[in-house]
């Protein structure tokens, strides 16, 4: 087979990603029962956060659920509506309507497929540390501010900076007392269920278990809160979105940064997933086997994944469903459920599938508070305290790049704010190789000789770089003892074009002051960009480049002996006219 041909048949499903043994498949089956039941009161909440109704969110859990489960790269990852992608949209949902979503959805994923097929998948792996926790404990908060206006029963407070709208729906409820205590009650029930169960009982599915309790007790006391309504009792029937030459121009932008969170978003969420222990791997399985299964399981392909979450968003709109994701908890849960194949995810959309068809009235009396407070449970289990505190005390610049990528999150954009935290973290990497680069003036070796003082040897360490050349150029030409300097470069580790064009002004420097310049030690790695920049022409004879130190020193002694016999007094030569041209008996 071609090599193209491989390359396609590596973003296809294969049998490899099938096990149907008794064991994996009743393991299977029961985590994605777990995840379903866990996955369903987030699936309408972030529906409804995004603006677009609890409906869109069910959807997306399915559909979006079963075609990454099957065509995606990770074997445990479970995709559907997130936090982080409701964050985006509700700002396009404030500004285009809820009809856009499916668009912008198709629009996504097409940018997303063609990502994985162009082999994109591995750009992940250069985001740093602190940047994706600062962008995560920056989608926390914002989660937690959209959640404000329902918490207080505020209606309406959709799009605009989420703080401002927090602070707004708080003014605004000022003046309802009754309302914001039955809904902040309803948030209260839920938040401490979700957080006494999760505590006392780890088994059960905390956030369903309050919204379910939050739900009859609102009944049975007749409770004022908003209710989600109705739902669709059967999976919408495929179709095209409308559009329009002018909508498609407006969307583009936003399709775009929802394909590039959904990328990232999903990619960190199966490397994440990847590097997890399930029960079986750690010898706590259900069974009591301390069996290790296949490494196979929690490896993942990068480019499969983001063919496999392109095509999940394009089906997902087609069904009137949102932009889907890898979504880092139900597939935390998953892992730690003892999922072992791609059918755990299935089940998973299953069983919403079910709830969608034969359980719609029950949900649609689910308080909108209810739905809130397992919102602003998770944001705030999003944010690991320790990780946080290890990330802003291990460096400054860390810290700097954590906070400025959370701080921008929340004020501005998600995607300006990788951008952003990218920029900074280059600055402080560059600023740290920039500084390592040195230049040390040795001894040289062996017995000291006659003239050794108007000798200079110098070793470069380090980077030769457009951050490091100016100081290391200004340090070693102004040392105004030395008639002949000796470069040792076999210990530099970088050199580029600026670094090079700045090594060949020195020795330029030098030669014209009078100072004969010796080059030891050049790397075979930068010899092609030292020449094509042109610092060996700069040498004053092709015989002062050495391969190793001994010879190199030899030379100098040598030239300084020669000056010391013509010249009597050794003194650097006051006029670039007075130096020797090259190929003179100095040279040699």
């Amino acid at each position: 087979m071609s090599r193209a041909g491989r390359s396609v048949r590596d973003l296809l499903p294969s049998r490899a990603d099938v096990d149907l043994r008794p064991r994996t498949l009743r393991a299977d089956l029961l985590a994605g029962i777990t995840v379903g039941v866990v996955a369903l009161p987030l699936a309408l909440a972030f529906g409804v956060s995004a603006g677009v109704g609890p409906g869109p969110g069910l959807v997306t859990a399915v559909v979006a659920g079963i075609v990454a489960a099957v065509l995606g790269g990770s074997r445990v990852q479970v995709s559907g509506p997130t936090g982080a992608m409701a964050v985006v949209l509700a700002p396009i949902v404030a500004q285009h309507g809820p009809a856009a979503v499916p668009l912008v959805a198709i629009l996504a994923g097409v940018v997303v497929l063609l990502a994985g097929v162009t082999r994109l998948g591995r750009v992940v792996t250069f985001i740093p540390w602190p940047v994706v926790e600062g962008f995560t404990a920056g989608i926390a908060a914002i989660i937690f501010l959209q959640q404000v206006p329902a918490a207080l029963g505020v209606t309406g407070a959709v799009g605009g900076n989420p703080l401002r709208v927090a602070i707004d729906s708080a003014v605004a409820a000022s003046g309802d007392g009754p309302t914001v205590l039955w809904t902040l009650g309803t948030v209260a029930l839920v938040a401490v269920v979700m957080l006494v169960l999760s505590r006392v009982a780890p088994a059960l599915p905390a956030s369903l278990v309050a919204v379910v309790l939050a739900t009859v007790v609102a009944q049975l006391v007749g409770a004022p809160v908003a209710r989600i309504g109705a739902l669709p009792d059967s999976l919408p029937l495929p179709s095209v979105p409308h559009l329009d030459a002018g909508m498609l121009r407006s969307l583009i932008g936003p399709a775009v940064a929802v394909a590039a969170l959904a990328a990232i978003e999903s990619l960190l969420s199966a490397r994440v997933a990847a590097a997890m222990p399930s029960p079986e791997r750690s010898g706590r399985g259900t069974s009591g086997s301390a069996a290790v299964p296949d490494d196979a399981t929690h490896r993942y392909d990068p480019d499969r994944e983001l063919v496999g979450q392109g095509l999940a968003s394009i089906a997902s709109g087609a069904f009137g469903g949102m932009p889907a994701t890898g979504a880092i908890a139900r597939t935390a849960v998953n892992v730690r459920a003892g999922a072992r194949t791609r059918l755990a995810a299935v089940v998973h959309s299953v069983v919403i599938l079910g709830v969608i068809y034969l359980a719609t009235g029950p949900v649609s009396a689910i308080p909108l508070a209810a739905l809130s407070g397992v919102l602003m449970v998770t944001a705030v289990r999003m944010v690991s305290v320790s990780t946080l505190r290890a990330v802003l005390t291990s460096t400054r610049a860390d810290a700097v790049v954590l906070v400025v990528t959370a701080v921008v999150t929340v004020a501005v954009d998600l995607i300006e704010a990788v951008q952003i935290g990218l920029l900074v973290a280059a600055f402080f990497a560059l600023r740290s190789v920039a500084q390592a680069a040195a230049v040390h003036r040795e001894p040289l070796p062996g017995s000291a000789q006659p003239g050794d003082e108007h000798i200079a040897l110098y070793r470069l360490d380090g980077a030769m770089f457009f951050g490091a050349a100016d100081r290391i150029h200004a340090q070693i030409r102004d040392d105004q003892d030395a008639l002949v300097v000796v470069l040792r470069l076999s210990h530099l580790r970088l050199v580029d074009a600026t670094g090079a064009h700045a090594l060949g002004e020195l020795v330029a420097d030098l030669e014209r002051s009078g100072v004969t310049v010796l080059v030891k030690g050049i790397q075979p790695a930068h010899l092609p960009v030292l020449t094509r920049v042109g610092v060996l022409d700069e040498l004053r004879h092709e015989k002062h480049l050495f391969a190793d130190l001994p010879p190199a020193i030899e030379h100098a002694r040598s030239h300084v002996a020669r000056a010391q016999a013509g010249v009597g007094a050794v003194t650097r030569p006051p006029d670039p006219a007075a130096v020797a041209a090259p190929g003179d008996a100095l040279s040699g």
